[in-house]
């Protein structure tokens, strides 16, 4: 195992790698930080790492293949669809991610709250009330929760938590989750569903799936149209599980009431001079944040601490803690 070389931090948004820096170079690395957008950028700045860490800069097979010593990917975060695990592997190459519940508790508050903001209109009543209209019509029609049915795509534990902060309103819970049989689901609370089912019946839609080929592009048109024109659709999973040109048509044309978007299909984060062209930006009815749910100040320290950890742990010849594949003995 390589005791000494670079440790390269890929891309952050963090502000400094002052964490990372306190864990990797005590234990005999040189940690070098930069701002990949391409994967041109990573092999140029990463070429002889021993290591690297990555929040969203992609790492597929052409970085791969440039990475010449490299001996350990590790995600800030829990979702690889950012890199080439199979080619990291024959590669011999380690893959690590961060626990799934490194940041559940957030998501799901992030969850409620998108779900609470456009359930009670409060982005239409802010607007009016700053206009100078004091009145409760600027927000008609709004529902009243208990009764209402809310469905999970995905039951692990991120869903799980919005379940149980969603119970406390008196809705009525259910998820579909191809990977769990519907025993388990009945016995966390939530009544098994299909997934058409889910569509059709669900007033308050949220997903928390993870960004597989089965799921990227998953709600298009087809799905939109399925769903109430009454029911929100809140996304704080990954944007590219929405077709965002079907969603703005949705919203525009009244398929569906609103929709809370915790990321675009576009994924702003990894474009280099990023604008706000998409059309979702021009509608009352949606709020987007920037892939924030996960954000906490103490799950930022947690996931950098975790991230960096690994690396030096697969350095040191230790096993990682949350090894995404498994290499040959």
């Amino acid at each position: 195992m390589e005791r000494t070389g670079q440790v390269v931090v890929l891309d952050y948004d963090f502000g400094d790698v002052d964490i990372e820096r306190s864990l990797v170079e005590p234990a005999g690395f040189e940690l070098v930080a930069a701002q990949c957008k391409t994967e041109e950028d990573v092999v140029a700045v990463a070429r002889d790492a021993v290591g690297v860490l990555t929040q969203y800069a992609e790492v597929k097979g052409q970085a791969i293949s440039g990475l010449r010593r490299c001996q350990v990917i590790a995600r800030y975060g829990t979702g690889v669809d950012t890199v080439d695990v199979a080619a990291a592997t024959r590669r011999g190459i380690r893959v690590t991610n961060a626990p799934n519940d490194w940041c559940a508790d957030e998501v799901a508050d992030h969850a409620v709250a998108l779900l609470l903001t456009l359930a009670r209109k409060l982005p239409a009543y802010d607007r009016a009330t700053r206009g100078g209209s004091w009145s409760w019509q600027d927000g008609r029609p709004i529902h009243r929760m208990r009764g209402a049915t809310l469905g999970l795509l995905s039951f692990g534990a991120i869903a799980r938590n919005v379940a149980a902060r969603m119970a406390s309103f008196g809705v009525r819970v259910t998820a579909h989750d191809p990977f769990l049989d519907a025993g388990e689901i009945r016995a966390a609370g939530a009544d098994p569903v299909s997934f058409d089912e889910l569509l059709e019946r669900s007033d308050y839609l949220v997903l928390q799936a993870p960004l597989t080929q089965g799921t990227r592009g998953l709600f298009g048109e087809r799905e939109l149209r399925r769903m109430k024109p009454t029911a929100i659709l809140v996304n704080t999973a990954r944007g590219p599980i929405i077709d965002d040109g079907a969603l703005y048509r949705a919203l525009e044309e009244g398929w569906i009431a609103g929709a809370g978007l915790d990321d675009l299909a576009e994924e702003p984060a990894k474009r280099r001079d990023w604008r706000p062209t998409s059309p979702l930006f021009s509608l009352e009815n949606v709020v987007i944040s920037p892939h924030a749910a996960y954000y906490s100040e103490e799950s930022i320290e947690f996931v950098r601490r975790f991230a960096a950890s690994e690396v030096v742990r697969v350095l040191s010849g230790q096993e990682p803690m949350s090894p995404v594949n498994l290499m040959a003995a």
